[in-house]
């Protein structure tokens, strides 16, 4: 098992290789995507890629699928709860358009439940449920090893955006019981979906649910922080993004407007200068005359 750790736009991706199959857990952004694939491509040495497995299906996680189906002609398995979604193409349930990034079209040939068991690097892992950052994600559990690959559900400090509650949908619930869920495992190494692997899970979950308690208390601050996150991505992707354009992506980008009038009740312009201020502020961005400009 090897572990790519992905700059914050990607996700981590986890190449298995064993006796007979090569596997690839979640494939990054569609802009990293030649990366992706020269980093699997270089890991394999001249061996095929035969499985690519998604966590969930955000962008950042399976951007790099069609890439790696056309090089590897690879069978794919996604969460079971999105095969309609995909064999469709609806942009809408996938969240591509709610918030304005981009994926191209793949296909799957194969569906994972929670409780399925995958062979991957020669040794079981357990698919389980976890809904919170996104009520259809999955991690996966190697009890004989106690390794965890968490995906967005706990990372080293905190998680993934809870995105239901932005849409008025229930996911802190869901988020805490994901917690509890792995702090019942043994887990001596952790996996996660952005960051390096860490061993101190129980540290880990303490932090995530102190977030969690946090977050929970004022729902605006999950929309805070989701604004926040949103446009970081977004100038990650873009590197320059014209002062000008920030508040119509307020406007635009359905789960940035969504959170503005749900929970912060701000007009775009005010909102997009809370939003810029606080990335200037955190080192996550910076102002060149009237551009703002990644940084951090």
């Amino acid at each position: 098992m090897r572990v790519f750790e992905r700059g914050w736009l990607s996700a981590n991706n986890i190449l298995f290789i064993g006796r007979d199959q090569s596997a690839l857990i979640d494939s990054g952004y569609l802009t990293h995507a030649p990366q992706t694939l020269a980093l699997v491509r270089h890991a394999l040495g001249g061996r095929g890629l035969d499985l690519l497995v998604n966590t969930h299906l955000h962008s950042d996680h399976c951007g790099g699928n069609a890439a790696l189906q056309a090089h590897y002609g690879c069978r794919t398995a996604i969460p079971a709860a999105e095969a309609i979604a995909v064999r469709a193409w609806d942009q809408d349930a996938l969240s591509y358009k709610a918030t304005g990034q981009q994926c191209e079209r793949f296909g799957f040939d194969a569906t994972i439940a929670p409780g399925d068991i995958l062979l991957l690097g020669d040794l079981s892992w357990q698919a389980l449920a976890a809904p919170g950052h996104d009520p259809r994600s999955l991690i996966f559990y190697c009890a004989q090893e106690a390794i965890l690959i968490s995906a967005d559900a706990l990372w080293e400090n905190g998680f993934g955006v809870i995105f239901p509650e932005l849409d008025g949908e229930s996911g802190f619930a869901e988020a805490r019981d994901t917690l509890a869920l792995i702090a019942a495992l043994d887990v001596r190494l952790v996996i996660p979906g952005h960051g390096a692997p860490f061993t101190d899970a129980a540290a880990a979950l303490a932090r995530a649910r102190t977030r969690l308690d946090f977050l929970q208390a004022e729902p605006k601050r999950n929309a805070e922080n989701a604004v926040k996150v949103m446009l970081k991505f977004l100038l990650l992707e873009r590197q320059r993004i014209d002062l000008a354009d920030v508040a119509p992506m307020f406007v635009s980008i359905p789960l940035l407007a969504g959170a503005r009038r749900r929970f912060l009740q701000r007009e775009p312009g005010e909102l997009a200068e809370w939003a810029i201020a606080a990335l200037v502020r955190a080192g996550a961005a910076r102002i060149d005359g009237a551009t703002l400009v990644n940084a951090g």
